[in-house]
Parts: C-alpha cells; structure tokens; sequence
C-alpha cells in the first residue's frame, strides 16, 4: 500500500494505523464468513448473496444499535473484546423479533486515535457476536476523530440485516386471552441503564473493582457481562412450536418492550414473585435506592427476551428454549386489558 500522508498524519489522523487496523481484524472477521458472503472487507461496498431456498416471499429485516454508555464500562477495564458482542446483540436480538434470520453485520467505530491492536480487539468482539448469531461481519468502518473524543476513547453501534419469509412474520394480532409469555435468562444488565447504573455505583476504577460475594465477581466484571444473543435458540423455537410473538427486553424494561409485542386489548400480567430477578438488580436497587417500579420500566431485571405461545405449547416450547442452552419459565399469561403490563 503506498498511501500515506505526513500532513494529514500531523493533523492527528494516521492513514497508515488504518491499514494496520484492517490487516490486524482480518483473522476475526474470517471467523464468520458464510456461504452468502460474495465480498472481502476493503472494498467500496459488503456484497451479500441472500438464499432464498424454502422462502415463497423474502422480506428484509433491518436493525440497527449501539453499546451506549456501557463503553465506559470498557475504557476503565481496558477491556475491549465484549462490546463489541453487546453491539451485534442489541440488532440481531431485535431481528428475531419478527421471526427473521440475521444474514449480515456492519460496524462503525469512530475512535479518539488509531491504535490499530485496541480497534482489533474491539473487532474480535463483533465477529464473535456474528459467530453467535450466525451472520457475517460483510464490512464496517473505522474513522479517526482527533479532537472530537479523547485520544484513548472511542464509540461502537451496528447494522444488521436478516431474512423472513413474507407468511411467516410473526404477527400479534394472532394473540389471545390464555396465551402464555415465557421469560428467557438474560445474562445480567446487558446494554441498557448504564447512565443509572454509573450515577448508582459512582463508577471509577475503584468502584468497579469491588468484589461482591451475590455476584461472585467483581461490580466491573458483573457490569460489563456482553449481552445474550438468543438468535440460534429462536430459530431453534420457531421450527418447534408456533410462537406468536417475541419481546427484546431493552431499555424501557418491561413496560415499554412487552406492550410492543402486544395487539391492543391484550395484556401481560405478570406475578412479580415469578419474575426471577439476578442479583446484580437487586444490588442496583439497593445501592441506589432506585424504586421498584423504576427498575422495572429500565432494565431487564433477569428477562432478556419474552415469547408467546398457547398454552399448549408451553412444555414444548421451554423444553425447546433449554435444549439450546437457554433458562426459561413461564412468567405470565395474557389477559384481556389495554394496560400493556401488570407486574402483581
């Protein structure tokens, strides 16, 4: 490569640290190439054939997120390898909402400097979200910004798109009085909350080193957990039993995502003693003397996706859910009210 310039490399930005960043993330990226994947990373464009093989009416699903203030999470730690799993997450988890299947990622990093083996870590994170969810990482885009952000920091979000046959989007409407909402595992805060959970807990390298004897870990370890991507057991799911809706508990918790799942005159009421809360949100509660209504209208409180079945298909479903290696139980029914959620 022959590109350089000692001007522009005096005005903070190193042209040639990009190369080495590209070169340094190619061995990750490798790790989720599939069979659609028409591309290299380099070129103008991520070129991606979508096979339709079984699909009448192809439909694209887009979705796009970013880590959020979780990042900072990362910078304290000098821990870069599991945000980018949160940035995968946040999108795919939102894709299999509608029944779809992720097909390809892209990520934006825009970063203080270049220092090309952070932005490969950084990279490894998202191609292991991409292993996960069983997508490419077809691209993305890594921009130095001197002089807008600090040197040693930087801002990672993503773009996901999958695939869904037109009759078989999931669809609400389908829904009745009796169905049965399981709750699946999350694996802690995932990447919601962070702004309250930092004023809670004062975050700083002292208070991130703590150890807590109901974590078993240390507060920055707990915090910075990546998100759960649930792709491979939905789809899993979906070939088992006729699932008739899915919520991405994100921000907002309960009472913003579950509504959103729900046609109009249907609610979810749940027991609050069947809600099987981790102990990170009750540490988040206490420490912050965060009311309870308010926990559950920001985080996940132990729920990171919720699904819809009959009733009949409750066994089967849970049964499907834990044999790709998922905790689930049934946290609730429908019943007729236009509340959206009510938490007893």
């Amino acid at each position: 490569m022959k590109s350089y310039s000692d001007s522009y490399k005096a005005a903070g930005v190193d042209v040639t640290a990009g190369y080495r960043s590209v070169e340094l993330m190619k061995a990750h990226v490798a790790r989720t190439m599939t069979n659609g994947v028409l591309s290299g990373i380099g070129g103008f464009g991520g070129l991606f054939e979508i096979d339709t093989t079984g699909i009448s009416k192809p439909v694209l699903v887009s979705g796009t997120d970013g880590v959020g203030t979780k990042i900072k999470l990362a910078f304290l730690m000098d821990k870069h390898d599991t945000v980018g799993i949160d940035c995968v997450a946040m999108c795919v988890n939102d894709i299999i909402c509608c029944g779809a299947k992720p097909q390809f990622f892209l990520d934006y990093i825009a970063i203080g400097k270049n220092y090309p083996e952070k932005v490969a870590e950084i990279v490894s994170g998202v191609a292991e979200g991409c292993v996960q969810s069983a997508c490419a990482l077809i691209g993305g885009e890594t921009a130095e910004h001197p002089g807008l952000m600090p040197e040693d920091e930087y801002d990672l979000a993503g773009f996901a798109v999958g695939v869904v046959d037109k009759d078989k989007i999931l669809r609400p409407e389908t829904q009745k009085a009796g169905d049965v909402m399981i709750g699946i595992k999350s694996s802690g805060v995932h990447s919601n909350g962070f702004s309250l959970v930092r004023k809670v807990f004062d975050i700083s390298e002292k208070t991130i080193a703590v150890r807590y004897d109901e974590l078993g870990m240390t507060l920055g370890e707990s915090l910075l957990t990546p998100t759960r991507i649930y792709v491979k057991a939905i789809i899993s799911l979906l070939e088992s039993v006729k699932v008739k809706s899915i919520a991405h508990i994100t921000g907002g918790g309960f009472y913003e995502n579950i509504p959103r799942s729900l046609p109009k005159g249907l609610t979810a009421r749940i027991q609050r003693r069947d809600v099987q809360v981790l102990p990170i949100f009750d540490l988040i509660a206490k420490a912050g003397n965060v009311p309870e209504r308010d926990m559950f209208n920001t985080y996940n409180m132990g729920v990171g996706m919720t699904v819809v079945v009959d009733a009949a298909d409750v066994d089967k479903a849970i049964d499907s859910l834990k044999a790709s290696g998922e905790e689930a139980y049934v946290l609730g029914e429908l019943v007729e009210s236009d509340e959206g959620v009510i938490i007893e």
